[in-house]
Protein backbone atom coordinates (compact mmCIF):
# COMPACT_ATOMS: atom_id res chain seq x y z
CA UNK A 1 0.00 0.00 0.00
CA UNK A 2 1.74 3.68 -0.46
CA UNK A 3 1.85 6.06 1.67
CA UNK A 4 0.13 9.22 1.41
CA UNK A 5 2.26 11.24 3.18
CA UNK A 6 5.15 10.12 0.78
CA UNK A 7 2.89 11.08 -2.55
CA UNK A 8 1.78 14.12 -1.38
CA UNK A 9 6.03 14.94 -0.36
CA UNK A 10 6.77 14.31 -3.82
CA UNK A 11 4.97 16.79 -5.17
CA UNK A 12 5.90 19.53 -2.68
CA UNK A 13 3.41 18.83 0.25
CA UNK A 14 0.25 19.78 -1.63
CA UNK A 15 -1.03 17.66 -4.43
CA UNK A 16 -4.10 17.44 -6.45
CA UNK A 17 -6.73 14.20 -6.41
CA UNK A 18 -5.82 13.21 -9.55
CA UNK A 19 -2.35 12.51 -7.99
CA UNK A 20 -3.22 11.04 -5.17
CA UNK A 21 -5.39 8.62 -7.17
CA UNK A 22 -2.71 7.90 -10.15
CA UNK A 23 -0.38 6.39 -7.05
CA UNK A 24 -2.45 4.48 -6.06
CA UNK A 25 -4.00 6.39 -2.92
CA UNK A 26 -7.69 5.07 -2.02
CA UNK A 27 -10.40 7.10 -0.77
CA UNK A 28 -10.15 5.31 2.23
CA UNK A 29 -6.41 6.48 2.91
CA UNK A 30 -7.73 9.74 1.69
CA UNK A 31 -10.61 9.93 4.47
CA UNK A 32 -8.76 8.44 7.30
CA UNK A 33 -5.28 10.88 6.83
CA UNK A 34 -7.92 13.86 6.55
CA UNK A 35 -9.48 12.68 9.66
CA UNK A 36 -6.20 12.35 11.66
CA UNK A 37 -4.86 15.66 10.43
CA UNK A 38 -1.86 14.76 8.74
CA UNK A 39 -3.35 15.83 5.49
CA UNK A 40 -5.52 19.23 4.80
CA UNK A 41 -7.76 20.10 2.29
CA UNK A 42 -6.98 23.16 0.94
CA UNK A 43 -9.39 23.96 -1.79
CA UNK A 44 -11.83 21.69 -3.79
CA UNK A 45 -9.61 18.95 -5.03
CA UNK A 46 -6.32 20.31 -3.51
CA UNK A 47 -4.72 18.63 -0.79
CA UNK A 48 -1.27 19.38 1.22
CA UNK A 49 0.94 18.35 4.14
CA UNK A 50 0.99 20.87 7.64
CA UNK A 51 3.09 23.40 6.86
CA UNK A 52 3.59 23.20 2.77
CA UNK A 53 4.85 26.44 1.62
CA UNK A 54 1.85 29.01 1.37
CA UNK A 55 3.17 30.17 -1.72
CA UNK A 56 2.61 26.54 -3.69
CA UNK A 57 -0.85 26.28 -1.86
CA UNK A 58 -2.16 29.19 -3.58
CA UNK A 59 -0.78 28.03 -7.34
CA UNK A 60 -2.12 24.92 -7.34
CA UNK A 61 -5.03 26.24 -5.34
CA UNK A 62 -6.43 28.11 -8.89
CA UNK A 63 -5.61 25.32 -9.84
CA UNK A 64 -1.91 26.36 -11.63
CA UNK A 65 1.72 25.17 -11.60
CA UNK A 66 4.35 26.81 -10.28
CA UNK A 67 6.70 28.33 -13.58
CA UNK A 68 9.83 30.61 -14.63
CA UNK A 69 11.35 32.20 -10.96
CA UNK A 70 8.34 30.75 -8.17
CA UNK A 71 9.44 26.87 -10.00
CA UNK A 72 13.31 28.17 -10.14
CA UNK A 73 13.13 29.24 -6.09
CA UNK A 74 10.88 26.12 -4.99
CA UNK A 75 13.61 23.90 -7.13
CA UNK A 76 16.16 25.39 -5.09
CA UNK A 77 18.11 26.92 -7.72
CA UNK A 78 19.82 30.54 -7.29
CA UNK A 79 17.48 33.48 -7.47
CA UNK A 80 18.30 37.22 -6.90
CA UNK A 81 15.25 38.27 -5.07
CA UNK A 82 11.54 36.42 -4.19
CA UNK A 83 9.14 37.36 -7.01
CA UNK A 84 6.53 40.74 -5.53
CA UNK A 85 4.08 37.90 -6.92
CA UNK A 86 3.70 34.33 -8.04
CA UNK A 87 4.57 33.25 -11.52
CA UNK A 88 2.41 30.60 -12.22
CA UNK A 89 1.80 28.25 -15.39
CA UNK A 90 -2.19 27.70 -17.07
CA UNK A 91 -2.90 26.03 -20.08
CA UNK A 92 -5.58 28.64 -20.87
CA UNK A 93 -5.45 32.85 -21.79
CA UNK A 94 -7.32 33.84 -18.56
CA UNK A 95 -5.23 35.86 -16.22
CA UNK A 96 -5.04 35.72 -12.24
CA UNK A 97 -5.14 38.98 -10.25
CA UNK A 98 -1.70 38.57 -8.07
CA UNK A 99 -0.07 36.19 -10.39
CA UNK A 100 1.90 36.34 -13.37
CA UNK A 101 0.96 33.66 -15.76
CA UNK A 102 2.56 32.03 -18.60
CA UNK A 103 0.45 29.94 -20.79
CA UNK A 104 1.85 26.17 -20.45
CA UNK A 105 0.17 23.36 -22.40
CA UNK A 106 1.83 21.09 -19.41
CA UNK A 107 3.34 21.53 -15.99
CA UNK A 108 6.36 22.91 -17.01
CA UNK A 109 9.81 21.11 -16.69
CA UNK A 110 12.55 22.68 -14.62
CA UNK A 111 14.32 23.41 -18.22
CA UNK A 112 10.94 25.02 -19.46
CA UNK A 113 10.91 27.27 -15.88
CA UNK A 114 14.74 28.23 -16.84
CA UNK A 115 13.71 29.21 -20.57
CA UNK A 116 10.87 30.89 -19.00
CA UNK A 117 12.92 33.07 -16.43
CA UNK A 118 15.54 34.07 -19.19
CA UNK A 119 12.53 35.21 -21.36
CA UNK A 120 10.57 36.88 -18.33
CA UNK A 121 12.99 38.59 -16.22
CA UNK A 122 16.11 40.89 -16.91
CA UNK A 123 19.28 39.70 -17.46
CA UNK A 124 20.85 39.23 -14.55
CA UNK A 125 18.18 37.75 -12.83
CA UNK A 126 17.94 35.27 -15.81
CA UNK A 127 21.40 34.24 -15.65
CA UNK A 128 21.33 33.69 -12.04
CA UNK A 129 18.56 31.12 -12.33
CA UNK A 130 20.09 29.42 -15.55
CA UNK A 131 23.73 29.51 -14.08
CA UNK A 132 22.93 27.94 -11.00
CA UNK A 133 20.74 24.83 -13.21
CA UNK A 134 24.05 24.02 -14.59
CA UNK A 135 26.46 24.28 -12.06
CA UNK A 136 24.26 22.64 -9.44
CA UNK A 137 24.38 19.86 -12.35
CA UNK A 138 20.29 20.54 -12.53
CA UNK A 139 20.58 21.02 -16.31
CA UNK A 140 23.09 20.24 -18.84
CA UNK A 141 24.42 22.95 -20.68
CA UNK A 142 24.38 21.93 -23.89
CA UNK A 143 20.67 20.90 -23.79
CA UNK A 144 19.95 24.41 -23.04
CA UNK A 145 21.63 25.81 -26.05
CA UNK A 146 19.82 23.47 -28.14
CA UNK A 147 16.40 24.24 -26.57
CA UNK A 148 17.05 27.93 -27.60
CA UNK A 149 18.52 27.57 -31.27
CA UNK A 150 15.45 29.34 -32.32
CA UNK A 151 15.75 32.47 -34.39
CA UNK A 152 13.88 34.75 -31.75
CA UNK A 153 16.29 33.35 -29.02
CA UNK A 154 18.96 35.71 -29.56
CA UNK A 155 18.63 37.32 -26.39
CA UNK A 156 18.31 34.21 -24.67
CA UNK A 157 21.36 32.72 -26.12
CA UNK A 158 23.10 35.96 -24.90
CA UNK A 159 22.32 35.16 -21.73
CA UNK A 160 23.51 31.36 -22.17
CA UNK A 161 26.73 32.02 -23.22
CA UNK A 162 27.76 33.88 -20.40
CA UNK A 163 26.82 30.95 -18.38
CA UNK A 164 29.94 29.45 -16.29
CA UNK A 165 29.86 25.79 -15.10
CA UNK A 166 31.92 25.83 -12.85
CA UNK A 167 30.68 29.22 -11.04
CA UNK A 168 30.55 28.26 -7.12
CA UNK A 169 27.76 30.79 -5.59
CA UNK A 170 25.21 33.43 -6.89
CA UNK A 171 27.53 36.47 -5.49
CA UNK A 172 30.51 34.87 -7.95
CA UNK A 173 27.70 35.18 -11.06
CA UNK A 174 26.41 38.45 -10.24
CA UNK A 175 30.40 40.18 -9.59
CA UNK A 176 31.65 38.58 -12.78
CA UNK A 177 29.02 40.18 -14.71
CA UNK A 178 28.41 43.38 -13.42
CA UNK A 179 32.75 43.14 -14.18
CA UNK A 180 32.03 42.00 -17.75
CA UNK A 181 29.30 44.92 -17.96
CA UNK A 182 31.86 46.84 -17.18
CA UNK A 183 34.43 46.24 -19.77
CA UNK A 184 37.03 44.16 -17.71
CA UNK A 185 37.62 40.86 -18.56
CA UNK A 186 37.40 38.59 -16.44
CA UNK A 187 38.15 34.61 -15.48
CA UNK A 188 36.05 32.21 -13.13
CA UNK A 189 38.06 30.26 -10.64
CA UNK A 190 41.14 30.53 -11.43
CA UNK A 191 43.82 28.05 -10.13
CA UNK A 192 46.36 29.27 -7.93
CA UNK A 193 49.08 27.26 -6.22
CA UNK A 194 48.90 26.59 -2.88
CA UNK A 195 45.50 28.06 -2.26
CA UNK A 196 43.18 26.17 -4.74
CA UNK A 197 40.94 28.62 -6.84
CA UNK A 198 40.42 32.29 -6.32
CA UNK A 199 36.45 32.81 -7.42
CA UNK A 200 37.47 35.52 -10.11
CA UNK A 201 40.32 37.40 -11.85
CA UNK A 202 40.01 40.51 -12.92
CA UNK A 203 42.26 41.77 -15.81
CA UNK A 204 44.86 39.00 -15.35
CA UNK A 205 45.99 40.66 -12.32
CA UNK A 206 43.49 41.37 -9.49
CA UNK A 207 41.79 38.93 -7.53
CA UNK A 208 38.35 38.92 -6.57
CA UNK A 209 37.19 36.29 -3.42
CA UNK A 210 33.13 36.62 -2.41
CA UNK A 211 32.79 36.85 1.12
CA UNK A 212 29.52 37.24 3.20
CA UNK A 213 27.97 35.48 6.42
CA UNK A 214 25.62 33.87 4.49
CA UNK A 215 28.30 31.78 2.62
CA UNK A 216 30.78 31.62 5.44
CA UNK A 217 29.38 31.30 8.82
CA UNK A 218 31.37 27.87 10.55
CA UNK A 219 34.80 28.20 11.97
CA UNK A 220 35.90 25.66 9.13
CA UNK A 221 35.07 27.65 6.60
CA UNK A 222 36.09 31.36 7.99
CA UNK A 223 39.74 29.89 8.68
CA UNK A 224 40.07 28.30 5.34
CA UNK A 225 39.09 31.78 3.57
CA UNK A 226 41.98 33.32 5.70
CA UNK A 227 44.44 30.72 5.10
CA UNK A 228 43.26 31.49 1.21
CA UNK A 229 44.04 34.90 1.49
CA UNK A 230 47.28 34.36 3.24
CA UNK A 231 48.69 32.53 0.49
CA UNK A 232 47.57 35.12 -2.12
CA UNK A 233 49.03 37.41 0.06
CA UNK A 234 52.27 35.61 -0.14
CA UNK A 235 52.25 34.82 -3.66
CA UNK A 236 52.02 38.32 -4.59
CA UNK A 237 48.77 38.27 -6.14
CA UNK A 238 46.42 41.44 -4.95
CA UNK A 239 42.97 40.62 -4.32
CA UNK A 240 39.94 41.68 -2.96
CA UNK A 241 37.33 40.32 -0.87
CA UNK A 242 33.71 41.28 -1.30
CA UNK A 243 30.50 40.89 0.43
CA UNK A 244 27.46 39.60 -1.27
CA UNK A 245 25.61 43.04 0.09
CA UNK A 246 28.15 45.62 -1.44
CA UNK A 247 28.05 43.21 -5.04
CA UNK A 248 24.28 42.74 -5.38
CA UNK A 249 23.22 46.18 -3.71
CA UNK A 250 25.90 48.75 -4.32
CA UNK A 251 26.96 47.92 -7.67
CA UNK A 252 28.46 50.77 -9.02
CA UNK A 253 30.87 50.88 -5.62
CA UNK A 254 32.13 47.23 -6.51
CA UNK A 255 33.20 48.21 -9.83
CA UNK A 256 34.42 51.19 -9.34
CA UNK A 257 36.34 49.67 -6.28
CA UNK A 258 37.77 46.89 -8.69
CA UNK A 259 38.35 49.75 -11.17
CA UNK A 260 40.50 52.09 -8.68
CA UNK A 261 42.63 49.03 -7.29
CA UNK A 262 43.64 48.28 -11.08
CA UNK A 263 44.52 51.47 -11.12
CA UNK A 264 46.61 51.81 -7.77
CA UNK A 265 48.69 48.77 -9.41
CA UNK A 266 48.99 50.50 -12.33
CA UNK A 267 50.90 53.43 -10.28
CA UNK A 268 52.71 50.98 -8.21
CA UNK A 269 54.33 48.65 -11.17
Amino acid sequence: MVNIIDVISAYDGVARAKHLAAAGVSHFQLKSALASGRVLRVARGVYAVPGADPGLLAIRSLPAEPACISAAGLSGLWVMDDPQVPHVAVPHSRKYEGFVCHRSAAPPTLMDSVVQALRCLPDLDGLVIAESAVALGRLPLTAMRMRLSGRNDARERRLVSRIVPQSQSIIECIARYYLREAGFHVESQVNIPGMGHLDLMVDGRLGIETDGADFHMDKPSFEEDRRRWNVTTRLGVPTLVVSYSVVKNRPREFVAMVRDTLRSLDRAA
